[in-house]
């Protein structure tokens, strides 16, 4: 598959991955958990290196003396004190928590970025995105592929409007960003709702019905009897999704169920670092508090060290 056949699935499919007729498909947006690892500083920080670093970047520490450590780790610092006031605070770290277990989506973005800068300006403009992604297909008035191109090219463009915020039809990175991945801003979720709900509404009356919401996750292909899931979701629609029992979602039904308000993970291990490093309880973490509690935060040589033996010790 192509650069361009992938984005126009991605057009399509942003919501959900193409399932089997057996097979639930999930629509719903949960975040991430930060790290596989069990959290439990008595026998590690293992978690906590996941969380703050990303769980790759983490590796890379692990080979690093404490000195190295303790200066990369400053840097980072540095980067996380985003208003250059001396002090990292808890939204402060969370943020940094939230991008960093994020960086697989900027690295996508990254891998794909020049191939639709044309001009190398360092900006993507909706006319370059356009003639890259549609511009061959457009000349053709029916492929025989089953795509309408047309519509497909309306719908991102909308999206694309969306994510840019100063409406000059000309996205940064970060909102290449946005349009590419509209599940991870807020700014954006109202257009997530909005293609979610036109790709199950097949009536289109504004609405999702409990046949159309059955009918975008199971197909019955012909059998009579439907799974257990299934007959789960008919009782989950009545009793969670159609809040207000009108046998329908609108759209704030609809965002409730794809867009979950989770347990924010990443605030959670924000507030349990800043509790763990803050030596003056002022609420609010130096660079000094930080690197003082560097094996919290990041690995090093003795940590790993420390560990392994701990493995060996249980061996």
């Amino acid at each position: 598959m192509d650069l361009r056949q992938f984005l126009m699935c991605l057009s399509l499919c942003t919501a959900f991955a193409l399932s089997k007729p057996t097979e639930k498909k999930d629509r719903v947006h949960h975040e991430p958990q930060l790290s596989d690892k069990v959290h439990n500083d008595a026998q590690s920080f293992d978690y906590d290196h996941d969380a703050f670093l990303g769980a790759e970047e983490a590796k890379t520490f692990d080979q690093l003396t404490p000195e190295e450590s303790k200066e990369r780790l400053g840097m980072i610092v540095d980067k996380i004190d985003v208003d250059k006031d001396g002090f990292v605070t808890e939204g402060e770290l969370t943020s940094w928590i939230k991008h960093a277990q994020k960086k697989y989506i900027y690295d996508n973005v990254e891998n794909q970025w020049h191939e639709f800068d044309m001009n190398q300006d360092g900006l993507i403009s909706w006319d370059e995105y356009r003639n890259v992604t549609y511009g061959t297909y457009l000349d053709d008035p029916d492929p025989d592929d089953g795509f309408n191109y047309k519509q497909m090219m309306v719908r991102d463009e909308r999206r694309f409007k969306m994510a840019d915020k100063d409406g000059d039809l000309i996205a940064t990175k970060e909102e290449f960003t946005a349009f590419l991945h509209p599940e991870e801003y807020d700014y954006m979720k109202d257009i997530v709702v909005q293609e979610t709900m036109e790709d199950i509404d097949k009536n289109a009356d504004g609405f999702i019905d409990l046949e159309e919401y059955i009918g975008d996750m199971y197909s019955h292909d012909g059998n009579v009897d439907e799974p257990e899931w299934v007959k789960t979701e008919r009782e989950q629609f009545v009793e969670f999704r159609d809040k207000n029992r009108d046998g329908k979602m609108d759209k704030e039904e609809t965002k409730d169920w794809i867009l979950p308000s989770d347990y924010d993970h990443a605030e959670a291990e924000a507030r349990h670092l800043v509790y763990e490093s803050d030596q003056n309880k002022d609420g609010k973490l130096t660079k000094e508090e930080i690197v003082d509690k560097y094996d919290l935060f990041v690995g090093s040589q003795a940590t790993d060290f420390g560990e392994a033996l701990v493995r060996h010790d249980e061996f």
